[in-house]
């Protein structure tokens, strides 16, 4: 829709700022760049580059093992003072915790916010994943003692990401962490625009991060599984087999649009709508999406915005890249759309699943 359609609808929250760390980009214009360009982020490692970080050599020579991941450049590096964490606590520290830190600031700065006199309160809403710098670092080097493993916790564990993330930056606002699987960063934003539009602060963080150590693996491929047995991830392909784990982060800032605007924020995207549900047991197993349940929350978000299926231009989908998940979502798709219009081939489908 036009920018002038969209100022129309004063309860809208505004996107005034981002930061990511993705393979190959470290900054939204270079992840756009590579996106724009078809590239390939994925790293394939040497034999000998996963023998080195010490994989053994019944795995690194596994027919199944692929030798295939999405790395992170400068994982070890990190300001430790400017973040308010001494060097202790920065050893300890997980990636996620650090990069999330990193990107929450940089995106703080894309707004043009200096959280120490701005206006109002910030809130964060933010999920990390399973921390395995804990797992596979400290816990097997540091020979912790029970009196350590409470500050290893507190700087480790997920449930203490957007509040580590509140208590450096002095932020009042609602803290929450959030944790939804593959859905987190997206419900991320979701809480933290109803936030925002309830009142409980006027601008917000909202985001997400994974960072697996040690980065040079592989995975192993199973037949019918999630995993692709190549190294590629090819969304709503006929040569479909299966996605690449990867590591990355991104956050978002968001507003008031009426708030944005009277400020004259700089504004990249605006969100009309949006819905959460969750489909239940009615569908074939717990990983596995159903149609009704996904083309129910598509419905309920286009309705929630106030437009028609036939002015959506561009669909940036889940995508996973498997013989079950993309035609599920198609179909869903199609069935939420087919309530409001029977026009065909208008509507554009993404993934950067396959960057």
């Amino acid at each position: 829709m036009s920018r002038e359609a969209d100022l129309d609808n004063l309860y809208g929250v505004a996107i005034t700022g981002m930061a990511c760390r993705f393979p190959k980009a470290d900054n939204p214009e270079s992840f756009w760049r590579n996106i724009c360009a078809g590239v390939d982020c994925v790293t394939r490692f040497s034999d000998e580059e996963l023998l080195s970080a010490g994989l053994p050599p019944e795995i690194v020579h596994h027919p199944d093992y692929v030798k295939a991941g999405a790395i992170l450049d400068q994982v070890s590096g990190f300001d430790a003072e400017f973040f308010n964490l001494s060097p202790a606590e920065a050893e300890l520290a997980d990636p996620q915790l650090r990069i999330f830190l990193e990107c929450a600031w940089e995106a703080l700065e894309s707004a043009g916010c200096d959280p120490s006199d701005h206006d109002g309160a910030i809130g964060v809403f933010a999920g990390a994943s399973l921390s395995s710098y804990l797992l596979y670092n400290l816990y097997p080097n540091l020979g912790f003692t029970p009196a350590d493993s409470l500050p290893a916790l507190l700087l480790n564990d997920k449930d203490y990401l957007a509040t580590q993330t509140a208590y450096r930056f002095n932020l009042t606002g609602p803290a929450v962490t959030v944790q939804t699987a593959c859905s987190t960063s997206l419900t991320a934003v979701y809480l933290a625009c109803q936030s925002l539009l309830n009142g409980e602060c006027d601008l917000a963080l909202a985001g997400g991060v994974t960072v697996r150590v040690p980065q040079t693996r592989g995975y192993y491929y199973r037949r019918g599984g999630i995993a692709s047995p190549d190294g590629l991830t090819r969304p709503f392909d006929a040569d479909a087999q299966g996605t690449v784990f990867g590591n990355g982060a991104g956050v978002v800032v968001l507003r008031r649009l009426e708030d944005a605007l009277n400020a004259g924020d700089r504004i990249d995207a605006i969100v009309l709508g949006g819905a959460l549900n969750n489909d239940g047991a009615m569908k074939v197993g717990f990983s596995a999406p159903s149609v009704d349940g996904q083309a129910e929350v598509i419905s309920e978000s286009i309705n929630i915005a106030g437009v028609a299926s036939e002015d959506i231009g561009l669909v940036e989908a889940h995508g996973t890249a498997t013989p079950l998940g993309d035609p599920i979502e198609l179909a869903a798709l199609n069935q939420a759309f087919r309530q409001t219009t029977e026009k065909k081939q208008f509507c554009a489908i993404g993934s950067v699943k396959s960057n």
